[in-house]
């Protein structure tokens, strides 16, 4: 069986998804805003997305750009913005198609039945092989300038989420919410300490400046910016 995720933040209308789904045999994991999406999409690795585009947080175009940096998994937008403009953003931004609401449920089923026929079976990169570091999902470790580092699920997590955010600043916050699941921004201290032990894995000297692939931006968060 199919497992879907299903990102809209009305209620209603998510219920309503996830019961025509289901009817159709489908298994569905339902996400009502932006940082929920992200969370299930790398805990659940679902076949299909099924994504709408108004959201609170990180909306729809967001969290098409950060699942277009993890999966080329199907992403099916579903959206109340009927547009040609919009539809061609869609299809451009990286979504395979796009359906407009008020939308027929037959239409929804054979739109979702069409992208996962096309599908590819393996479709989650787990290779990062830039700056000497790759990424091995299945270990939950890193090969980093040619040895292999086994990590802590939060290592890995930690890791991942500056490495797909490369050259960017990632807030504290932001990593609270997308590593340990706290959106209310507590346990600050647990981001500093879980990047100190992480340098460590990588052997990276605490005081390092030129050699420290991960940046600590004053007052702000962490950034991964290779080594150099």
């Amino acid at each position: 069986m199919s497992c879907l995720l299903v990102v809209e933040d009305d209620p209603d209308l998510g219920i309503a998804l996830r019961a025509v789904l289901g009817q159709a045999g489908y298994e569905t994991v339902l996400a009502d805003d932006g940082h929920a999406a992200l969370r299930l999409l790398f805990a659940e690795r679902p076949a299909l997305m099924v994504l709408d585009l108004m959201l609170p947080g990180l909306d729809g175009w967001e969290v098409l750009d950060r699942t277009r940096d993890m999966t080329d998994l199907p992403v099916l937008i579903l959206s109340g913005r009927t547009s040609p403009a919009e539809r061609v953003r869609g299809l451009r931004a990286g979504a395979d198609d796009y359906l407009i609401k008020p939308f027929d449920s037959q239409e929804l089923l054979a739109r979702v039945e069409a992208l996962l026929r096309r599908s590819r079976p393996e479709q989650w990169r787990g290779d990062y092989v830039e700056s000497g570091l790759r990424m091995v999902p299945e270990r939950r470790s890193a090969v980093w300038q040619g040895r292999e580092i086994r990590l802590s699920d939060i290592e890995y997590r930690l890791l991942q989420v500056l490495v797909r955010n490369r050259g960017r600043v990632v807030t504290t916050e932001q990593l609270l919410d997308l590593v340990w699941d706290s959106p209310d921004g507590a346990g600050r201290e647990r981001v500093k300490f879980a990047v100190l032990r992480l340098r460590r894995r990588l052997a990276v000297p605490e005081a390092s400046g030129a050699e420290d692939p991960l940046e600590s931006v004053r007052g702000l968060g962490y950034r991964y910016r290779g080594p150099h």
